[in-house]
């Protein structure tokens, strides 16, 4: 059944993952599961308004001071609020200032939009996430625990094995591929109530495992293009979002994209 048939418009707010990274369009500019989603409420009503506030790399306190306060003055129908992941990836994380801040996020957002959205984030299958996983956790516990005060939605990616599939990844094994966030769009319209189009959690079908020979050299191309950068920026205190405006800043009608 549904919840609400008319969801008129959307507010995103987050870091990369809700950016759209690594939903490469051929323009060069990511689409992702925020897209889609967008796309889909506004088949289904005419006039649906859509801003992304989200701005890849950024922590749990810049999303509070940079997103919140303009994503409620939007008084959006739904908001989507996923944030403090790239806190738990740091080398040294405060578990107690990310969930204090991401506290004063959903009480800024949940009175101020028709139904907040929250998320437990899906985590990749592999040695990165076992090293980060009690952080994790810990975050996500907490999601739950802010979800059930202040009646937020909950879409749980981390428990969704499918999402955990390397196949899944981009190869910066940080973000999902197109087919990763098409998975998550479809979470969430399920969560808020509608009606089902396919089973996100469905696993992908069985393929043959990649030789060593191919591991290895997959292992060298994230070495080099990926993990080095991103270990340099965090010595550096720089991050891959500096100076890059929101992705939508603005709440305002959403063209569907041409089809054919």
């Amino acid at each position: 059944m549904e919840i609400n048939a008319a969801y008129t418009s959307f507010v995103a707010v987050g870091d990369s993952f809700t950016e759209g990274m690594s939903d490469l369009l051929p323009d060069g500019s990511y689409r992702g599961w925020a897209d889609v989603l967008a796309g889909r409420l506004a088949a289904r009503a005419p006039g649906f308004r859509y801003a992304n506030l989200a701005v890849r790399g950024k922590l749990i306190g810049q999303i509070v001071e940079e997103q919140v306060d303009a994503a409620a003055a939007m008084k959006a129908d739904v908001v989507t609020l996923v944030g403090g992941l790239n806190d738990t990836l740091r080398p040294t994380c405060d578990m107690g200032r990310v969930k204090a801040l991401l506290g004063e996020a959903v009480e800024r957002l949940a009175p101020a939009c028709g139904q907040l959205v929250l998320m437990r984030s899906p985590g990749r299958n592999g040695p990165v996430l076992e090293r980060f996983r009690p952080r994790m956790e810990e975050l996500f516990a907490y999601v739950d625990e802010l979800a059930d005060r202040h009646g937020a939605l909950v879409v749980d990616l981390y428990g969704a094995p499918a999402l955990a599939d390397p196949r899944m990844w981009d190869v910066d094994r940080l973000h999902l591929t197109a087919e990763g966030h098409r998975r998550v769009a479809e979470a969430v319209w399920q969560t808020l109530g509608l009606e089902a189009e396919d089973d996100w959690r469905a696993p992908l079908a069985p393929g043959p495992r990649p030789r060593w020979a191919s591991r290895r050299v997959a292992d060298a191309r994230f070495a080099r293009e990926h993990l080095a950068p991103w270990i340099a920026r965090r010595l550096t205190g720089r991050s891959s979002g500096d100076g890059r405006p929101p992705k939508r800043a603005e709440l305002l009608p959403y063209e569907l994209p041409e089809t054919g």
